[in-house]
């Protein structure tokens, strides 16, 4: 007698159903790590980087690291942790649909933002002025500075000793760092390449004059999307701009028009999520779309060939590039440079700068196995010290070693 499954018909793939495609970075044809590991029985290779990265010490302090709004503006305000989540969400979704390794688009999605300062793209801003004289501040070169110095959790070595292919992924993920002639591209004409950057790539080459990976490039794009459905979000609940203030956007009331319709007189938080939802899908849809595109004219044998093409190959249509351009357009003005938002950015890059110049005089100001060996530094190696720890310092931490040190502390409010 037959059983069921042996007559039951043959199903179609499901919505997200997994596959790969030859231009997908494989585990298995990993370049490798600079210091060699046996491997593990139960993970590959771009999983074991997911769970180093997920149990950093510098992913934790994301929870407390802030996006725009500081920690006591409210519960509901995306933090670092919270935005990274999103874009983790974003890009597995991408990798899955082009067939990439989701493993490692979701490694480098998690990653992305571990160099970040407190108080947001402010503290960045005022760190990069403090160590303009000892090579600048850069956000995704002191993310290599913690995957590959910083970190100090295992035994055989510092940093977390991840694969080249998520390395050269956090580094390259807008593009290459150098053109075919070896000079720094556009991003880096002025400033030239971060020293973090150019001492790693001594120890082993991530191919600075290449593009990333698709995996890479997903990443790039999924917090692009995330940025802009978040901030939409977080400055209405704000009450920073209103629902109706959007219009000023043509591809945001598009979005207005088409909840209106399916949904009149619907109450605002639901239209606000209605919103946010909108613009995810139409982002994703169309990198998907316009992804597909690219990649069925390079016609890429594999994940080299991704590497070698002459622009991105996951990329926004024309059109979105456009929305996008308009959504940070009204965002700049409405939100970033809001006047709330105004009096917290100096009061924040002041901060920045009365610990990084207390430090920078007294090193022994710092805890103890950030002052060790000061003394034995030079000005410029020192400044660096104090940039690292810095940069590491969650919000809170902040404002508290700065209550410690001075009389007064601007109440960020």
């Amino acid at each position: 007698m037959p059983h069921a499954h042996d007559t039951a018909p043959v199903m179609a793939p499901e919505p997200g159903e997994r596959w790969r495609a030859a231009y997908a970075c494989r585990s298995t044809t990993s370049r490798g790590r600079l210091v060699e590991e046996p491997g593990s029985a139960t993970r590959n290779q771009f999983q074991r980087d997911r769970d180093r990265i997920i149990h950093s010490t510098a992913f934790r302090r994301l929870k407390h690291k802030t996006q725009v709004f500081v920690s006591h503006e409210g519960d509901h305000f995306r933090t670092r942790l919270t935005h990274t989540i999103e874009v983790a969400q974003i890009a597995r979704a991408l990798a899955r649909a082009l067939g990439l390794d989701e493993d490692l688009a979701e490694a480098l999605a998690l990653a992305h933002d571990l160099g970040h300062t407190p108080f947001g793209h402010t503290g960045e801003d005022a760190l990069d002025e403090c160590m303009a004289g000892f090579g600048g501040f850069d956000h995704n070169a002191q993310t290599l500075r913690i995957v590959t110095r910083l970190e100090r959790r295992y035994a055989g070595f510092d940093g977390l000793n991840l694969t080249w292919e998520t390395l050269e992924g956090l580094v390259k993920h807008n593009g290459p760092l150098l053109d075919a002639d070896g000079r720094p591209t556009e991003r880096y004409v002025r400033t030239g390449i971060p020293v973090a950057i150019l001492e790693y790539q001594e120890k082993q080459d991530l191919w600075l004059d290449s593009h990333a990976s698709a995996e890479a490039q997903v990443a790039a794009l999924a917090d692009d999307i995330a940025y802009n459905a978040h901030d939409i979000d977080d400055g209405l609940r704000a009450g920073l701009f209103d629902l109706s203030e959007l219009r000023a956007v043509p591809f945001l009331a598009g979005l207005l028009d088409e909840i209106d319709a399916l949904h009149p007189g619907l109450e605002r938080p639901r239209a606000i999520n209605e919103m946010v939802r909108r613009v995810i899908t139409r982002f994703v849809e169309d990198v998907i779309a316009e992804s597909e595109a690219r990649i069925a004219a390079l016609a890429p044998s594999d994940a080299d060939a991704i590497r070698r093409a002459g622009a991105p190959v996951v990329a926004f249509s024309p059109a979105l590039v456009a929305a996008d351009k308009a959504i940070k357009g009204f965002l700049y003005p409405n939100m970033y440079r809001h006047p709330r938002i105004g009096v917290i950015r100096k009061e924040a890059a002041d901060i920045v700068r009365d610990l990084f110049l207390r430090f920078q005089a007294q090193p022994q100001a710092m805890p103890a196995e950030w002052a060790a060996g000061c003394e034995e530094l030079d000005e410029a190696r020192l400044a660096r010290r104090v940039s690292d720890y810095i940069a590491g310092m969650t919000d809170s931490y902040a404002l508290d070693e700065h209550r410690r040190l001075f009389d007064a502390t601007p109440s960020l409010r």
